[in-house]
């Protein structure tokens, strides 16, 4: 055997071996230094926060998205996986969202691993559009509106008191309530917000279909999107576009918002599309950041859309 098959060997035991040794640890509750707290893992980040914020310090949180990461295409480790089947508590959105991750919370829901499906949990909405090919399938967006999110956020911390041995139940009903407290604030904050958007200048243009409930809330238009589709997997063809295009000079909408976390690529060329006319604004729609960069929590996400699009929407 050649040195370079030697040293490749080697490479490929040790790795086996360091993922031996965390799936061990995982398995033994022995991750985090030593935390021995019970385990919630979250797949998605800003369903991360609102756990966070229920569980407190009486269980371990796990979040597998990343900041700034892309729900519908985000995949998991090896050693992630297993992270899900050793969990005392997962929860995840449940409508769809998380497209790589589905059958990693199937083999954990299939190994005994009680399962919480924030989504479906929130009324769902369908998708409701000018696009037929979008209308009558479930929109997993729901964080848009923060009422599903109080109504969701009350509903997991019944899981975890049901299903997370340890817990101290007045402690996570507590937190659970401060929360609902600051999630009714976050609503009355963006009604006075956005009624200030004169009623003709309430419509959305978007890249993909993301705001459908925080329209339905707060009464706006959902004129279109660059990619006409719940996903960003999806692609417009070009009659799509022109078909936006149209749409949006019917109704003088010269504003696209895009998330900061994708390529502003397809709303540049929409931009090209009408005349250069177009002014393309910055959301967090389905990502939080890291702390301190716009949108480290969900209610900073929240608040700095409302004011991103109140801007938007009433700009000259």
């Amino acid at each position: 055997m050649s040195m370079r098959a030697r040293a490749a060997r080697v490479r490929a035991l040790l790795l086996t071996l360091v993922a031996f040794l965390v799936l061990a640890a995982t398995a033994t509750g022995c991750t985090g230094g030593g935390d021995d707290r019970p385990r919630i893992v979250v797949t998605t980040n800003i369903l991360g926060d609102i756990t966070r914020e229920i569980a407190g310090d009486e269980a371990g949180v796990s979040v597998l998205m990343k900041p700034n990461a892309d729900p519908h295409s985000f995949g998991l480790s090896a050693v992630q996986a297993a992270e899900l089947e050793n969990a005392d508590l997962v929860v995840h959105n449940g409508l769809g969202l998380e497209e790589n991750v589905l059958r990693h919370v199937e083999a954990a829901r299939a190994a005994g691993v009680a399962t919480f499906a924030a989504g479906e949990a929130a009324d769902p909405l369908s998708f409701h559009t000018g696009a037929a090919d979008v209308d009558g399938e479930p929109d997993p967006h729901f964080w848009t509106d923060p009422d599903r999110v109080r109504k969701a956020a009350g509903l997991l911390a019944d899981r975890i008191v049901e299903h997370v041995e340890g817990v101290d139940e007045k402690t996570v009903r507590d937190n659970a309530a401060r929360y609902d407290g600051q999630l009714g604030d976050l609503t009355a904050w963006m009604e006075k917000t956005f009624a200030a958007v004169p009623e003709d200048r309430r419509a959305l243009v978007t890249n993909h279909h993301v705001f459908g409930y925080l329209a339905d809330r707060f009464g706006l238009r959902v004129i279109g999107a660059v990619v006409p589709s719940g996903t960003t997997l999806a692609s417009p063809s070009s009659s799509d576009l022109r078909s936006l295009t149209q749409a949006m000079e019917k109704a003088g909408v010269r504003t696209v918002f895009v998330d900061s976390s994708q390529p502003t690529r397809l709303a540049e060329v929409l931009r090209q599309e009408m005349g250069g006319d177009v002014d393309v604004v910055a959301l967090y729609s389905e990502s939080l950041t890291e702390k301190g960069q716009g949108a480290g929590t969900y209610l900073d996400m929240m608040r700095a859309n409302t004011t991103a699009m109140a801007e938007g929407l009433t700009g000259d």
